[in-house]
């Protein structure tokens, strides 16, 4: 008998087994679908290219097709491994806004406002710059500045200055806005995803037990009261029960679907595929959001990228230089945060990253030569998407209905144009004037609106920042209360990024560990 079992060892599931587990009188599961860490390619920050393609560590979803994008089905690549997306990500370390967080607490997530939260970011934050009323310096997440960066990456920096924006040390620091480098999670130039930093110090306690290869088909339920997992591993099936709860970790797409699998969601869906209903709970799956984001291309003049390195060129170089050199880069090296002209408030509404070689279709497209890629996306879309299922079987993927760009008054198509544009800006400052190549997406420098429209239908892809599918509140309809418990039942929480009632500027890794941070401590209260 375990006290608490654990489904999905991402970036909030391996938080919760590292901070349960820190007593010894609780008896830990932690159930993983994917397998161990071990892949050379996650442990290399540069190797992150490499693993695009890598099924073995991917669930590989794809939307349905999008009607605002063309029709076109998008690829969501997810972490299936050990330290979820936290193992496969670009490793920039960024929070939000204050304003982001007390938005959360404004609609009904009460607690969750920027003073509760900041505490839980400074326990979970090893910054290598040391503490600070912002930062924290004995967490298990390594937070570093990187070992190396490529000359293309300051290039852009001054680029941003000379369009009349502020350089920026730190996003994460009193103002976000600006232009600099990332911190990483990264520790001694190799990557620290939530596995790293929080299960491999603790492995060896007796009380945590981690199952690799473990697919969850559903949660049981007894008396209204979640008691147990049925999973499937080493091609046998368990049911395993647990005394005191069932934990939920696997993020915005895989959480809604188990939950639905188990019989807590919309009636007739469930109905629909067979299931029994244990919770009417209509809102399990709605509120998808995330960020779209466009990437404006252009070719560099000369070889300084990193579009024609060998992958054992830089391996070699890493390893035998200590984790460093171009393979302790996580590509997306630089970056900022904007304020645009439509902005309704204080809060910077556009988040860039810069990457030193050329991007299409998220790396899966080679181009030939050199260049350079700017990433573009809105930080507070105002389209909501939904998560349905497609069978009564767990290792089925279930229909991702984005809606970008579905948003009644058409502002979230206004502000992606203001993203190209400002892209285009950039890459027009002196600063490029000798990189600067032939254009190749889109493939002309003097597009109007109508024609940036067209290019953003056609080009458009997330950034992987899907949220909100479980959403935390106060109000009777949310899926979950703000201290994460499941409404309709007991013994069962949602803590992951699926839980965010509004998705935050900038990326969501931090913000979903520090959710498993403060979660740790509501579980503990009981």
């Amino acid at each position: 008998m375990f006290d608490y079992i654990i489904i999905g060892a991402g970036s909030a599931g391996c938080v919760l087994a590292n901070r349960l587990s820190a007593d010894p009188d609780v008896k830990v599961l932690l159930l993983e679908a994917g397998p161990r860490d071990s892949h050379p390619f996650i442990h290399m920050p540069a190797g992150l290219a490499k693993l695009v393609n890598n099924r073995r560590v991917n669930w590989d979803y794809h939307t349905a097709p999008e009607p605002a994008l063309d029709d076109r089905t998008l690829w969501w690549p997810r972490g299936k491994v050990l330290g979820g997306s936290s193992s496969i990500n670009a490793m920039c370390y960024t929070r939000g806004v204050p304003g982001d967080y007390d938005e959360w607490a404004t609609q009904g997530a009460t607690g969750w406002d920027w003073n509760s939260v900041l505490p839980w970011f400074r326990r979970s934050e090893r910054n290598s710059r040391g503490a600070d009323a912002l930062h924290g310096d004995d967490g298990p997440l390594y937070v570093s500045d990187l070992r190396y960066s490529n000359p293309l990456s300051h290039v852009f920096i001054e680029a941003g200055r000379q369009a009349g924006f502020a350089v920026n040390d730190d996003f994460n620091g009193p103002r976000q806005d600006g232009f600099g480098l990332y911190q990483v999670t990264q520790k001694n130039g190799a990557r620290c995803s939530s596995a790293v930093a929080y299960l491999d110090p603790v492995r060896r306690r007796p009380n945590l037990t981690i199952v690799t290869g473990a697919q969850a088909n559903r949660i049981t339920f007894q008396h209204g009261r979640a008691n147990g997992v049925v999973y499937r591993a080493n091609g046998r099936a368990f049911h395993q029960a647990a005394a005191r709860e069932v934990l939920l970790c696997g993020g915005a797409l895989n959480s809604p679907q188990m939950l639905m699998l188990s019989g807590v969601g919309p009636a007739m869906q469930l109905r629909r595929y067979g299931i029994d209903v244990v919770v009417d709970a209509p809102q399990v799956g709605e509120n998808l959001q995330d960020h779209l984001d466009i990437c404006t291309l252009r070719h560099c003049p000369k070889p300084i990228t990193y579009d024609r390195l060998s992958d054992a060129r830089i391996a070699f170089d890493y390893y035998l230089r200590g984790h460093s050199g171009i393979g302790s880069s996580n590509i997306a090296e630089a970056g900022g945060f904007v304020r645009s002209r439509l902005a309704p408030d204080e809060r910077p509404d556009i988040q860039l990253h810069f990457v030193p070689a050329m991007l299409d279709d998220h790396g899966r497209h080679r181009l030939p030569g050199d260049g350079y890629t700017v990433h573009a996306c809105f930080l507070r879309p105002r389209s909501r998407g939904r998560v349905r299922l497609m069978s009564a079987h767990a290792g089925d993927h279930v229909r991702i209905e984005a809606n970008y760009l579905s948003d009644a008054d058409g502002f979230d198509l206004k502000m992606m144009v203001e993203c190209a544009k400002l892209s285009r800006e950039l890459l027009a400052q002196p600063a490029f004037d000798e990189y600067r190549g032939a254009p190749i997406f889109p493939a002309r420098d003097d597009l109007d609106d109508h024609d940036l429209v067209a290019f953003i239908r056609a080009k458009a892809e997330t950034i992987y920042h899907p949220v909100g599918t479980c959403r935390m509140g106060s109000d009777a309809l949310s899926v979950v209360d703000p201290q994460l418990r499941v409404r309709g039942v007991e013994g069962l929480r949602v803590v992951d990024a699926s839980v965010m009632p509004t998705l935050i500027g900038g990326n969501t890794n931090a913000p979903t560990m520090m959710i498993a941070e403060r979660a740790a401590d509501l579980i503990r209260a009981g």
